[in-house]
């Protein structure tokens, strides 16, 4: 019987309407489609303080972030969908990111959540680049904090027009593109957890 692979996602926005966040909606019911179990989250129920090395060595990391880490770890992979800010990754995805691999232990016991997390990433944006550029630095970041990011990505230009009254995509290339997404990151990450629970 094949593994149910438990899929976490949110959008790197918060703002009410953002395109990143019509994009996690897509993935969500894609994935789901395709027999992930899918958990929705929003960063706006993990604040977190910027991240500050004094801080941390004076009160600890905070706890958001290890509850983050907690829920990342209880899931065979991750979906981000993420806007491009001044063709980057958002402040707040990336301070998130920045907390959690800071993520050391959890109740005295070593606690990576980050490390061989596989990832699938998705990016858009107002104008015609779709947010390439930012998917390329979020990818790189999390390369280094050691998670397993899928090679296809799903990035959406003018998101202004790209989606129907129904929340779906209207170019049928961006369909294909995150079926395939959702396929590998699916197919990934049951692949590492039957070798994880082998």
């Amino acid at each position: 019987m094949a593994v149910i692979p438990k899929i976490l996602i949110f959008a790197g926005s918060v703002r009410s309407g953002a395109f990143s966040g019509k994009t996690a909606d897509v993935a969500q019911k894609e994935l789901a489609m395709q027999g992930a179990e899918v958990t929705r989250i929003s960063l706006g129920d993990y604040p977190l303080p910027i991240m500050d090395e004094d801080l941390e060595k004076e009160k600890g990391v905070p706890e958001n972030a290890v509850k983050l880490g907690r829920m990342i770890a209880a899931h065979d992979g991750i979906m981000i969908a993420t806007p491009e800010y001044n063709g980057s990754i958002p402040p707040l995805l990336k301070n998130t990111i920045d907390w959690a691999s800071r993520v050391r232990l959890d109740g005295g016991r070593s606690f990576r959540p980050l490390n061989g997390k596989v990832a699938g990433l998705c990016s858009s944006s107002n104008g015609p680049f779709a947010g390439i550029r930012c998917i390329n630095h979020l990818r790189a970041v999390l390369v280094r904090c050691q998670m397993e990011v899928v090679t296809p990505e799903c990035s959406v230009p003018e998101g202004g027009n790209a989606f129907d009254d129904g929340g779906n995509f209207r170019d049928e290339r961006l369909i294909r593109s995150m079926e395939h997404l959702c396929r590998t990151l699916i197919e990934t990450s049951r692949l590492k957890s039957t070798r994880i629970g082998a």
